[in-house]
């Protein structure tokens, strides 16, 4: 059977052209990752907290805004929003090279530029979670999320390596012109993406996946005047969303911890060196590609509920095995970079499922207000579980802050493997009120 993804991105000329878009602006955000540090550190020759500083910056507006940003964009144009939001990016990045031709570069300027693109991103991420599913069929929103997790995940693992191509060629300041022209083909690809219901006779290509029911899965919008809590209620009011935001929230706060602990025990007191972590936790990035490519075909074999089962052993089980391993050096580097590995595949498989059901369960008129609450509820559980790792690291030690925090990702596990989630097959198709 031809590859579902292969054949919508074949068949389907708008969502060709936003996600050839999507992929360059990936590649430009690693290279932004990569390069506004480097800006920070060698052009401004500023220390470890002003690069801290640049680097929350872009984190904040999703920790603050998500769930007003949700409710106030809902209801508007996705596309027009997007378009200005990568627009916008653009501007707001040339004004580092500028600075930096002019000689008037400084900490407080990256600071703000840093943060507007968060912001912009932060809008154009909510926006981009409603309008995927006006631009494919229900059918073929898991094969269409697969193809731009994939794309995303290869920039990740390519970015680095041409994010210090460009540096070295352009300067740390000169490279995010890569960023800007990414965000350019982007807001290219999304302006000439047509939603399927402004193109005539508009067909569902036959992508042949199952992990979503070929009919329109929507919720009943609970409320008549919507509210800035509308979007809480959606994913607390449904047992299948209510798990799935746990989930999140819960493995948030826990990867904090593990991977805070983690570092600290393998390199001070395992003889890891830096150079063996990092590359240990390139494994990841391995296991997210595979698990992003194999997440339809072991939902079409076993069904998504032993399926999501079967990514939450790999994601949120296998990390128990790195405080209890008695090796040290580069013996436990190899065993960090399996289990990252396995752990990257099960992220890569859950990740396909968790986005493909929430854009098929939350109602449509309510899915930015839903996903900007959704993000609140995320990235409010990062600075918790980051606050734990620190008290759990001193308090008890670091090796069993690791534990613990392998720990609290197997508790994260625990609401989506309750009987009614395990034996589901598809997406289920909510009851009408």
């Amino acid at each position: 059977m031809k590859d579902p993804s292969w054949v919508l991105l074949r068949t389907d000329r708008s969502f060709r052209r936003y996600w050839l878009g999507q992929g360059a602006a990936s590649a430009g955000a690693q290279v932004t990752g990569i390069a506004l540090p480097l800006v920070t550190a060698i052009a401004l020759d500023a220390g470890p907290a002003a690069v801290s500083l640049v680097a929350a910056a872009g984190t904040l507006p999703y920790l603050l805004f998500a769930l007003v940003a949700g409710h106030l964009l809902q209801g508007r144009d996705q596309r027009c929003s997007m378009v200005a939001a990568d627009l916008a990016q653009c501007v707001l990045l040339a004004q580092i090279p500028l600075a930096w031709a002019g000689g008037w570069l400084s900490v407080p300027l990256l600071a703000a530029v840093t943060f507007l693109s968060g912001c912009c991103a932060l809008v154009f991420g909510l926006s981009a979670f409603a309008f995927v599913p006006a631009l494919v069929a229900d059918q073929d929103l898991a094969p269409a999320n697969r193809a731009v997790q994939a794309s995303r995940t290869v920039a990740e693992i390519s970015g680095p390596g041409l994010a210090g191509l460009l540096v070295s060629a352009l300067g740390a300041p000169g490279a995010l012109i890569a960023t800007m022209l990414g965000h350019l083909a982007s807001a290219a690809g999304v302006a000439s993406s047509r939603p399927r219901e402004q193109r005539s006779g508009a067909a569902a290509p036959a992508s042949g996946a199952s992990i979503a029911a070929g009919k329109e899965n929507r919720n009943p919008v609970p409320e008549k005047r919507p509210t800035l809590l509308t979007g809480l209620r959606i994913l607390f009011g449904d047992r299948h969303l209510r798990a799935l935001t746990v989930h999140a929230a819960t493995y948030n706060a826990a990867e904090q911890i593990l991977m805070l602990n983690l570092i600290l025990w393998a390199v001070q007191q395992q003889d890891v060196g830096v150079g063996a972590y990092g590359l240990a936790l390139a494994g990841a990035g391995v296991g997210g590609l595979l698990g992003t490519l194999t997440a339809l075909r072991l939902a079409d074999k076993a069904g998504l509920g032993p399926a999501f089962a079967v990514s939450l052993l790999l994601s949120c089980a296998v990390p128990l095995l790195l405080p209890v391993w008695p090796v040290t050096g580069w013996t436990l580097a190899a065993v960090i970079a399996a289990v990252m590995l396995l752990r990257g595949i099960g992220e890569g498989n859950a990740n396909i499922y968790s986005l493909t059901m929430r854009q098929q369960l939350i109602p449509r008129e309510e899915l930015t207000r839903s996903a900007g609450a959704y993000t609140q509820v995320m990235y409010g559980s990062i600075p918790l579980g980051a606050l734990l790792a620190g008290v759990v690291g001193e308090t008890l030690g670091v090796r069993v802050g690791v534990l613990i925090g392998a720990g609290g990702l197997v508790l994260s596990a625990l609401p989506m493997l309750t009987p009614a989630f395990l034996r589901l097959r598809t997406i289920p198709v909510p009851a009408a009120a």
